[in-house]
């Protein structure tokens, strides 16, 4: 690792997961540059590529074969992923709005977050179509469709638009639905299909449609949509019972909305830089801009012609270098997919139909996803910061305690007590504050801390305050207070502003939910993100708090999350797990133990703990008594997303082996544990649920009760059972 450190000096965030921002962004991660942190945000984990959605419709590619998985490409590419939806950009303020959550800074920006048919100008299409754009909207009805589909009564599929876009879904959905009895009909405002292409191209297309029997309506321009019909010009109605929209596209509302520069049908005015006019530091790429010296068609071709232009300005501003302009080619090469595995190419005068350009257009297709696929290794020593940064500079010292500073750390905790009057007292600058439960009740307290498993800070503080809360949550208690302690990396005051604040409004949302007030805590740099609190609570009123060893023999033990993040997030840093995956534990760790704690005391728990750093094997062995063993049934054993593949593939997490070591010296002489929910016992879990015991009688009530509260997975897993009398006592029986 090479000696020295070196500060980021600059925030780069990128808004959307297009094409262009893909290519720039496995650019930027080859070739690193010092001092320039980069944020990625994307509304998914995973981005489609457009060239092969056809494919996908058509049965011919899977789903992981036609998109790229952002949030695997991140970790790779140290990265921060963060999953939103970004709702506005304030380019005064240097801020990007997030739905649901607070803004975020930057230095430079860049937009490639692609543009959807535009339905507010047609009566009715809001409510009516399904657009081709977003694709996992388009994705999910379709499958609901196929699911749906009936093998004797017959549907009507309409698609509305006769470009490039349309012609291809149409020929898709018609090549997957071959068989079932579905009708097809392609609208077309126009007077002919395909305006642009050759001739010959064009009846390539005719020949298809009719050989998959779709009705051709031309000079069809849809004026309004109802319920299942589509009303023509000149008032005709034409029936359908599904409708899919594929016409021209517009950006999202919000770039207009911004004030940035925008070209007639709101598409952001640009530079041959790529910049915004007037906005130096806004780049933008792909269908939601138009640069005005060389206006192209919407096209996926411009988009990743573009990538490379992106990727060296983007650098060449941070570092006050001169910038390249992009001439985008005036004819490009379209392939378009006929349904089954035949393609048709034009350019030009040339137009060539057959099985053999399909093959050529899924060449080029695969070509493309594979750089996203198979990702050299690459070695960093922080985000943004990779083996060969530049000159080193300072380190921070430590005799400073390397805390934040006091103005950025005074004007973060200002803001946050004005968004949090009622759960945020930290800016009394006292040495140490009084704690005042009521009645002068027992005070409770606990600790945990967190090192960083996800890149959004945001989400970091959540997870992190609801890791906490669930030691109070699992006592039976309730809220009272926290105090927070947050070590952020090494980097420039503004950015540690930002980080802090972003750290700490995520755990203010979850601390206002449980009504717990934030007290205070500390702040200090250091090498890498971590976020702990130390969290107090106060008994429920006529309650008494839950123990941890209070179990009965015949009691049963009600599981109420999943397990598996351990593995889960082990894998993802080995850049082995579905970004899904990944998204699907971090939903079940944001689920908190609140609720599930509250039906625990209704029920008249003997006993309670939360899953998390022993792994579950772990806290059950700890919530046993001499005398006492716990039977588990592996088959019942819920596991979260793409668990099981992480153990069949070998991985583990680093604390796994000692958990399992710590177990299995008593003598658990069985091959069960070695399977997938075998291992999962082990896994030291962060966010995990709850384990509780409860009377045969109310554990099937309580599981109901679970379930309905949002413990989609909470399950009834074992027994308590006497011991067997062996020596040494065996602690755990686990059959299959």
């Amino acid at each position: 690792m090479k000696a020295g450190f070196t500060v980021d000096q600059q925030e780069l965030v990128l808004i959307g997961g297009g094409h262009a921002h893909a290519l720039a962004l496995r650019m930027l991660a080859m070739k690193p540059v010092a001092g320039l942190r980069i944020t990625l945000v994307s509304l998914s984990s995973h981005t489609p590529y457009s060239g092969m959605l056809p494919g996908l419709l058509a049965g011919h590619y899977s789903f992981e074969q036609t998109h790229i998985d952002l949030a695997r490409f991140c970790q790779w590419a140290d990265i921060r992923f963060i999953a939103a939806e970004a709702t506005g950009i304030d380019p005064c303020l240097r801020s990007i709005s997030l739905r649901g959550r607070p803004p975020l800074h930057y230095d430079i920006a860049s937009i490639d977050t692609g543009s959807a048919p535009e339905l507010a100008s047609v009566p009715g299409a809001l409510q009516h179509v399904t657009p081709v754009k977003p694709v996992h909207q388009l994705w999910q009805r379709w499958q609901q469709l196929e699911q749906c589909l009936s093998d004797t009564t017959e549907q009507h599929i309409a698609v509305v638009g006769g470009g490039a876009g349309g012609v291809e879904l149409v020929l898709a959905m018609a090549k997957r639905l071959s068989g079932k009895p579905v009708r097809f009909s392609l609208y077309c405002g126009a007077s002919d299909i395909l305006g642009g292409y050759n001739t010959a191209a064009r009846a390539s297309v005719m020949t298809a449609l009719q050989r998959w029997g779709i009705a051709l309506k031309l000079g069809a321009r849809v004026e309004a949509v109802e319920a299942n019909c589509l009303i023509l010009a000149g008032g005709e109605r034409q029936h359908s019972d599904q409708i899919f929209w594929c016409t021209a596209a517009a950006p999202a509302q919000w770039v207009a909305a911004s004030g940035l520069p925008t070209t007639e049908g709101g598409f952001l005015a640009l530079t041959d830089t790529l910049q915004v006019t007037g906005h130096d530091n806004i780049f933008a790429a792909g269908d939601v801009g138009t640069q005005l010296n060389h206006p192209r068609p919407k096209a996926g071709v411009y988009a990743v012609r573009q990538g490379p232009t992106l990727a060296h300005n983007l650098v060449a501003f941070a570092q006050n270098q001169p910038l390249r302009e992009h001439k985008p080619q005036s004819r490009f090469l379209s392939l378009l997919s006929l349904g089954d595995k035949q393609a048709v190419a034009d350019r030009a005068w040339f137009s060539a139909t057959g099985a053999w350009v399909w093959r050529w257009k899924d060449h080029i297709d695969r070509k493309f996803m594979r750089q996203f696929e198979e990702l050299p290794a690459m070695a960093f020593v922080g985000n943004g910061q990779a083996l060969n940064a530049g000159p080193a500079e300072q380190a921070p010292c430590g005799g400073c305690g390397a805390k934040v500073g006091s103005a950025s750390l005074a004007k973060v905790l200002l803001q946050l007590a004005g968004e949090f009057p009622q759960h945020c007292r930290v800016g009394q600058a006292e040495d140490a504050v009084q704690v005042e439960p009521e009645n002068a009740e027992v005070l409770w307290q606990s600790m945990d801390m967190l090192r960083t498993i996800v890149s959004d800070p945001w989400l970091m503080g959540r997870i992190a305050a609801l890791h906490a809360l669930s030691d109070l949550y699992a006592s039976g208690l309730k809220p009272h207070s926290a105090l927070a302690l947050a070590v952020l990396p090494f980097a420039r005051s503004s950015l540690l502003a930002a980080d802090l604040y972003q750290l700490l409004s995520g755990a203010l949302f979850e601390f206002k939910r449980a009504d717990c007030v934030l007290l205070g805590g500390h702040s200090m740099q250091g090498p890498e993100q971590i976020m702990g609190f130390a969290v107090n609570g106060t008994a429920v009123a006529g309650k008494a708090p839950l123990p941890k060893r209070g179990l009965k023999i015949g009691d049963h033990l009600v599981l109420t999350k999943p397990l598996g993040t351990g593995v889960l997030f082990a894998g993802h840093m080995q850049l082995a797990v579905d970004g899904r995956h990944v998204q699907a534990a971090v939903d079940h760790m944001l689920v908190s133990n609140a609720q599930a704690a509250h039906l625990a005391r209704q029920a008249v728990a003997s006993a309670c703990t939360d899953i998390t750093g022993f792994g579950l094997a772990g806290h059950l062995c700890e919530m046993l008594t001499p005398g006492q063993q716990a039977s588990l049934q592996l088959s019942t054993v819920p596991l979260l997303p793409g668990v099981e593949s992480c153990f069949v593939q070998g991985m583990k997490s680093t604390g796994h082996m000692e958990e399992l070591a710590s177990v299995l010296s008593d003598p658990l002489s069985t091959e069960l544990w070695r399977s997938p929910a075998g291992r999962a016992l082990f896994d030291p879990q962060t966010g995990g649920g709850l384990l509780i015991g409860v009377t045969p009688e109310t554990s099937a009530t309580l599981c109901n009760q679970l379930i309905e509260a949002g413990y989609s997975k909470a399950v009834v897993i074992g027994q308590v059972v006497e011991s067997d009398g062996q020596q040494p006592a065996r602690q755990l029986l686990i059959t299959p």
